[in-house]
C-alpha cells in the first residue's frame, strides 16, 4: 500500500466516524493523520517495531515526537495537495446525505404542518394533487426575481397546489408586510397581495404594505384590526418555528415532497416542474 493511499484509507476512516469539519481537515481527520505519523520516521521509512512507552504523564509522543510528526504531515500535504480536495468532496458528500436524511424524516413527521396545513396562504387549486411550498421574505431581492417564475407554474399547470409560508428574516418593515399579508388573507386576497406586495419596488414595510392592500380595495378597518391580532401573529410564529425545524435560514426557499430547492436559480419553473411531475408520477405521500 502506498503512503498516498494510506493516508487516504485514515482520512476516510476518520469522516466515517462522523467528524465535524475544521477549516478544510476535520479534526478527526487530521488526528488519524498524526496517529498514522507514528508509523513512520522522520525521512519518511518505516519506524523501527518497538513500541513507545507512554510518558509519565499518559501521552504517548513526546514534544519532539510531536512536532517531528507536524512536520512530516505537512511536508506531505503540502507535496500531496489533491487529498485536501478528496478530504472535502468526501466530507461534502457525507454532509449532503445526512441532509438529505434528516429532511426527508422530518418531511415525513411534519407533513401536515408543511403541506397540508387548513390555514394555509394558498394559491393555484386549493385542492391540487401535488402541492410546492415556498418561504420567503417581501424584502427578498430573489425571492422577487422569482416571482415570475411562480407566477408560470401556477397559470400553466391548473391542478398545483403553492402554499406560501411567511419567513420575514431581513427587517422589521418584513414583519409588517407579512402581518399585513396574513390580514388580507382573512379577506380571501392573500394571492392578490403577495404578487402586488412581492412585485412592487422599494422597500416593503406597513406603510407600503397598507398602500398595497389599499390598492385592491380591501376593508382597511378589519385589515388593521386583524394586522394587530393573536391569531395573525400566531400564525406568523409558528412558521418561524417551523423554518427553524427544517433548518431553512435563508429565503426562497422551496419544497416539493421530500426535496427541496434553495434560492432562486434562473431555470426555477423548470426545476419546480420537473419535481411536481416526478411526484405526480410517482406518487407524494407528503405533498
Amino acid at each position: 500500500m502506498t503512503l498516498k493511499t494510506s493516508f487516504r484509507k485514515i482520512l476516510a476512516s476518520a469522516l466515517g466516524r462522523g467528524a465535524a469539519p475544521a477549516s478544510v481537515v476535520s479534526l478527526a481527520a487530521l488526528l488519524g493523520l498524526i496517529a498514522f505519523g507514528s508509523l513512520i520516521g522522520i525521512a519518511g521509512q518505516p519506524a523501527r517495531a518497538e513500541p513507545v512507552a507512554p510518558t509519565a504523564g499518559g501521552t504517548v509522543f513526546t514534544d519532539e515526537q510531536k512536532k517531528a510528526l507536524g512536520e512530516i504531515i505537512r511536508d506531505y500535504l503540502i507535496k500531496n495537495p489533491e487529498v485536501m480536495i478528496d478530504v472535502q468532496t468526501a466530507l461534502d458528500e457525507k454532509v449532503e446525505k445526512e441532509q438529505d436524511a434528516r429532511l426527508k424524516a422530518f418531511m415525513a413527521e411534519n407533513s401536515k404542518a408543511i403541506y397540508r396545513n387548513p390555514d394555509s396562504s394558498v394559491a393555484g387549486d386549493p385542492n391540487g394533487d401535488i402541492t410546492v411550498v415556498e418561504f420567503f421574505d417581501f424584502n427578498c431581492g430573489y425571492c422577487k426575481r422569482g416571482l415570475p417564475e411562480v407566477q408560470k407554474l401556477i397559470e400553466s399547470d391548473k391542478k398545483v397546489r403553492f402554499v406560501f409560508k411567511e419567513l420575514p428574516i431581513l427587517s422589521k418593515g418584513s414583519e409588517e408586510a407579512a402581518k399585513v399579508a396574513l390580514a388580507a388573507k382573512r379577506q380571501g386576497r392573500y394571492w392578490d397581495f403577495h404578487q402586488k406586495m412581492l412585485g412592487a419596488k422599494g422597500q416593503a414595510n406597513m406603510t407600503s404594505a397598507l398602500a398595497v392592500a389599499q390598492s385592491l380595495g380591501l376593508d382597511m378597518e378589519k385589515l388593521k384590526a386583524d394586522i394587530e391580532s393573536d391569531a395573525v401573529k400566531n400564525e406568523l410564529e409558528d412558521m418561524k418555528a417551523l423554518a427553524k425545524k427544517i433548518g431553512i435560514n435563508g429565503t426562497p426557499h422551496f419544497l416539493v415532497g421530500d426535496k427541496s430547492i434553495p434560492g432562486a436559480p434562473e431555470d426555477l419553473h423548470d426545476q419546480l416542474e420537473t419535481l411536481v411531475s416526478e411526484f405526480r408520477k410517482n406518487g407524494c405521500a407528503t405533498c
